[in-house]
């Protein structure tokens, strides 16, 4: 199976396939991989006669073929892009005729969104030949951090650890919107310079006072006023504080703390590895762990647990958002 970033690499170099099938939960890196052939692979004055876009919905498997079978006119290449390939799934595997024998002078993509291509079936065994299978998965939110510094770099610019966080906490693995996110970011903050938590905090309307991560590190250094300050904070603005979000990153952080204080090793680079944080976050973490001893993380997550099970419905007694935050943080605290 091939990467994301060893076939962005490729494309980038030329180096082309004739098939690609981009498959898997996170569309947004099937987005960039078909994008960037449509970038590459012909000139713009090339493309009216020599790429083609279809769509699942709209096209036959009959049709796919045929267009394929096609000579480039005046180019090296002709460019298929096969979009909403998932919708062709019932007959998708009548393509591993073609997959076998591709035309040489076709660079075929199919984006499979949110499924995956049988390995057993003749057609994936077929692209494994003759072509590249990408699988993209969603990326776990403790690698979003990372991400996003790793975007915010290809786009000229750095970024402060904490608005990193910020952005990832609030914004969630919708890569999508936090892209959007950075590139209207990248607008405002010029090239050479570092995205702050003001700039965060201006422009994409997150407080880089009242979010998850202070509500966390308020809890960690033991500051109970500014703790319930912040869920003060979020009872009057629900919408972008939902509460199974605060709920949920809770859980994740008292999650965290147990398997610090199980931890062989102590060490921050082993702390960061373990516990999936930037470096930089370490220290909250032991302040936090020294706070909550590991007797006390237990009782604490099935608080914690009890309150998503009744903001969920379940043995709930009716209470506004602010309140049931209001009372967790009471018993946590």
């Amino acid at each position: 199976m091939n990467t994301f970033a060893a076939v962005k690499a490729s494309i980038s170099q030329r180096k082309f396939s004739p098939i690609y099938f981009f498959m898997g939960d996170e569309p947004f890196f099937i987005d960039a991989l078909s994008k960037l052939l449509i970038e590459t692979v012909l000139p713009e004055d090339q493309r009216d006669f020599n790429q083609t876009i279809l769509y699942g919905k709209d096209t036959s498997i009959d049709e796919i073929v045929s267009v394929c079978k096609r000579f480039p006119m005046m180019a090296d290449y002709q460019l298929v892009v096969v979009r909403e390939a998932h919708e062709l799934s019932r007959t998708l595997d009548q393509l591993a005729a073609y997959a076998e024998q591709p035309q040489p002078t076709t660079i075929l993509a199919l984006c499979y969104k949110n499924k995956k291509l049988d390995k057993r079936k003749k057609l994936y065994k077929a692209i494994q030949k003759s072509g590249v299978i990408v699988e993209n998965k969603k990326l776990y939110d403790n690698k979003l951090p990372a991400w996003i510094e790793d975007q915010v770099r290809l786009m000229q610019r750095s970024i402060d650890y904490k608005a990193a966080a910020v952005l990832a906490e609030s914004v969630g693995a919708d890569l999508g919107a936090l892209h959007n996110q950075l590139a209207k970011l990248c607008l405002i903050v010029p090239e050479g310079a570092s995205i702050s938590p003001d700039h965060v905090e201006m422009h994409v309307g997150i407080s880089k006072e009242y979010n998850n991560f202070e509500l966390r590190k308020a809890l960690g250094v033991g500051n109970t006023a500014q703790a319930f300050k912040i869920v003060h904070f979020f009872g009057l603005h629900p919408k972008q504080h939902p509460l199974l979000g605060t709920i949920n990153s809770l859980y994740k952080f008292f999650m965290q703390l147990l398997t610090y204080h199980g931890l062989p090793s102590q060490n921050p680079d082993a702390v960061a590895k373990a516990l999936g944080i930037n470096p930089f976050f370490v220290r909250e973490i032991e302040q936090a762990a020294r706070r909550y001893p590991l007797k006390s993380i237990v009782p604490i997550l099935g608080t914690i647990k009890e309150a998503d099970l009744a903001a969920k419905g379940v043995n709930a007694v009716p209470m506004s958002e602010s309140e049931a935050l209001q009372q967790l943080l009471s018993k946590i605290t």
